[in-house]
């Protein structure tokens, strides 16, 4: 979260990016609850600060290449 609030900050164009890891097949899934790691606060501000929320099982057809 602090990565992309000081990336995002500032003059000129910028770009923030959370990459939502939904995809329990093909890549580590987390969320909310999970032990791994929390996206709470990037989730619940991401739009108001303007920042992309990439889906990786909706947005993704290639995780890793085969």
């Amino acid at each position: 979260f602090q990565m992309l609030e000081w990336t995002t900050s500032g003059e000129g164009p910028r770009f923030g990016m959370l990459v939502h890891h939904t995809d329990s097949v093909r890549e580590w899934a987390y969320d909310r609850e999970s032990h791994i790691g929390r996206l709470d606060r990037g989730l619940d501000e991401a739009e108001a600060r303007g920042w992309v929320v990439a889906d990786m099982a909706r947005d993704w057809a290639t995780v890793y290449t085969p």
